[in-house]
């Protein structure tokens, strides 16, 4: 086996474009916390939502983040579970990324659940067949389990040990993703979320979304940091997006056959797939071709899929087909209504049998991209004072065995 020889080291966190980025995103975070303070005074009356339709824009990119958040960590499951030590010495930045993205997620996601304040209850008080329940333990233990996996990447006493732990960071992120995406499969009384391979399906999301995430994050990271970053890497971590894009089409189209053929779900695939508005509009144009087919287009073409600057418009892509995916699921899901009596047609004054109108308010648009403002924010602080980046990328110091034709 190969010595590492791997010089890590922080980035020179003196110059004023870093104050500046630093100083812009902190604002974004207050703006996002202040946009809460804004929703809790005034109660839900200034946000889009109503009584059917209960989780907004916010829960929106607070799923979309803690679903990133495990698949920020694959670069390094790949490098230490599987042994390929291509991915290695992007380990690092690796479970960084994911943390951040979670703790962006879940701020999130408390400020926007309403009495923030009351969180301690939901951390002492528990009713297991919740599965919301079970998921305070999997957000929770993956913090702890991702910093400990860090630890024994830094401290060179500990490397030794750190395929084991990543091994258990790796289960455990899938049981995360598992129990995001059962959130909605558990939730029989709404047909748009009635299904099994919800969580299958959100684990292939995390892949796609993450890795999408953490390319950017190298690409822009490297540039601006002047550190050389070469192709091997690039070209390996694009074919790895490309499988999992592949692999989120697939299971959306296995997810919506499946809907097609139970007549009990007739209803909101014609929904999703033909009148449902905005919502069969960010389907088609945001999920299906933003968020798929023209990334592995992209990707796959050997005029864009081999320079740096096609595989980061192929990332974007994915994360804004993702936005999309997971505004079709969480809103589109809560829109359609519900069937209280099978077989007839309800209607009142409450909405009942209709479709539910929802528009997201500025201050929910504020709060979820408060989320990304302190993942970012996390992962520029950790930057510049933890040895997680490499010195170089180049080929060369990737794989001494590569040689360009």
């Amino acid at each position: 086996m190969a010595v590492d020889t791997t010089v890590y080291k922080e980035i020179d966190g003196k110059g004023a474009d870093y104050f500046a980025l630093v100083g812009w995103l902190a604002v974004f975070a207050a703006a996002g916390l202040g946009s809460s303070y804004y929703m809790e005074h005034h109660g839900p009356v200034v946000t889009g939502m109503t009584n059917a339709v209960v989780w907004g824009m916010p829960h929106v990119f607070a799923i979309f983040l803690i679903v990133a958040a495990s698949g920020a960590l694959n670069i390094a499951s790949i490098s230490s579970v599987f042994g390929k030590y291509h991915y290695k010495p992007l380990a690092r930045l690796s479970a960084v990324s994911a943390i951040a993205l979670l703790a962006g997620g879940l701020m999130v996601l408390v400020l926007d659940l309403g009495r923030p304040d009351r969180l301690i209850v939901a951390m002492t008080k528990y009713n297991f067949k919740s599965i919301f329940a079970w998921n305070i333990y999997l957000y929770t233990g993956f913090f702890v389990i991702v910093l400990v996996y860090l630890w024994m990447m830094i401290e060179r006493r500990m490397v030794p040990h750190s395929k084991k732990v990543g091994l258990f960071a790796f289960v455990w992120r899938l049981a995360l993703t598992t129990g995001t995406g059962s959130i909605f499969g558990f939730l029989v009384a709404r047909p748009g979320y009635d299904a099994a391979i919800m969580a299958p399906m959100f684990i292939a999301m995390s892949f796609a979304f993450g890795l999408a995430f953490f390319i950017l994050l190298v690409s822009v990271t490297y540039k601006s940091s002047g550190r050389p970053l070469g192709d091997l890497i690039l070209f390996k971590m694009r074919n790895l997006l490309g499988i999992f894009i592949a692999a989120m089409l697939y299971f959306s189209v296995v997810q919506h056959l499946g809907n097609l053929y139970a007549a009990e779900h007739s209803g909101i695939e014609r929904f999703i797939l033909m009148y449902g508005g905005i919502y069969t509009f960010l389907f088609w144009v945001g999920q299906i071709i933003i968020g798929g087919l023209f990334p592995l287009a992209l990707l796959f073409n050997p005029a864009t899929g081999r320079t740096c600057q096609g595989i980061s418009i192929a990332s974007m892509m994915v994360i804004a087909g993702g936005l999309a995916q997971v505004y079709v699921i969480v809103v589109g899901g809560q829109a359609f209504p519900m069937q209280m009596f099978p077989g007839m047609e309800v209607s009142s004054s409450f909405f009942d049998g209709a479709v539910h109108p929802y528009a997201p308010s500025l201050p929910e648009v504020v709060l979820g991209l408060s989320g990304i403002a302190v993942t970012l924010l996390i992962i520029a602080m950790a930057v510049k004072y933890l040895p997680l980046l490499p010195t170089s990328l180049s080929d060369a110091k990737v794989d001494p065995s590569h040689s360009k034709d």
